[in-house]
């Protein structure tokens, strides 16, 4: 599976998407031809206690586009797209302005316990990651991580979903500009009190144990926990 992420961020972080806003771009991302779900993220209305703090209040506003097939994903970025009006804001205030990024990775799923969401689930957490790099060595860096660190985040206590999205050559037209992170993860969790439970866990311990043995990179992470809703095709 392929997914194509994008983001508006505000420099100076004082910027939100509003409700009318959202529920416009629900709209169109649902419109997008041969998507197969649409999250839509935007930062907590309040704070939780996690180990990253430091790295920020994170991005305005993110989208995460799935799609069956790289094709299917590249054709959706051409000019006059839907997506190409969502990188220059689509006409919508709240996107007005921000800084867009786009790239497309290919989606790495992994297995977890307890993937069913509670009856009452409407807006679920998402723990953001990205690794901006570069490895010294991307394939010694790739093997290890994905040898040793998915098993470790499958443990974290309620996790709904594990994913971690690696690189890949892809075409577009969109307006936004292209990054290339080397690596992107998402764990997903019920709520925002659920995921500081999780990530302030023992769990934490060995994920920093095996951190330590990473192959050398640089460009350090960053990770935002950020309201996530779902959007169907059609919607």
């Amino acid at each position: 599976m392929i997914s194509l992420f994008m983001t508006f961020s505000d420099p100076r972080g004082e910027r939100q998407v509003e409700p009318n806003d959202l529920a416009a771009v629900a709209a169109l991302v649902g419109s997008v031809p041969e998507m197969t779900e649409g999250l839509l993220f935007t930062p907590l209305e309040q704070s939780v206690d996690h180990p990253y703090r430091a790295d920020g209040l994170g991005p305005a506003f993110a989208l995460q586009l799935r799609f069956s097939n790289l094709f299917a994903c590249e054709a959706a970025m051409d000019r006059g797209s839907v997506l190409a009006r969502l990188a220059v804001g689509a006409g919508l205030s709240g996107l007005a302005g921000l800084d867009v990024t786009h790239q497309v990775m290919l989606t790495r799923a992994f297995p977890v316990e307890a993937a069913a969401y509670p009856a009452s689930t409407n807006v679920s957490c998402s723990y953001l990651v990205h690794y901006p790099g570069p490895a010294e060595d991307m394939n010694a860096w790739n093997l290890h991580y994905l040898e040793h660190h998915p098993a470790i985040m499958r443990t974290f206590p309620n996790v709904r979903q594990v994913e971690i999205y690696t690189r890949i050559d892809w075409v577009d037209r969109l307006p936004s500009r292209r990054v290339e992170h080397m690596q992107r993860n998402k764990l997903v969790f019920d709520s925002p009190d659920a995921l500081s439970l999780a990530v302030n866990s023992e769990v934490i311990k060995r994920m920093r144990a095996d951190f330590l043995q990473f192959p050398p990179f640089s460009g350090g992470n960053k990770h935002f926990p950020m309201l996530t809703r779902t959007v169907r095709p059609g919607v």
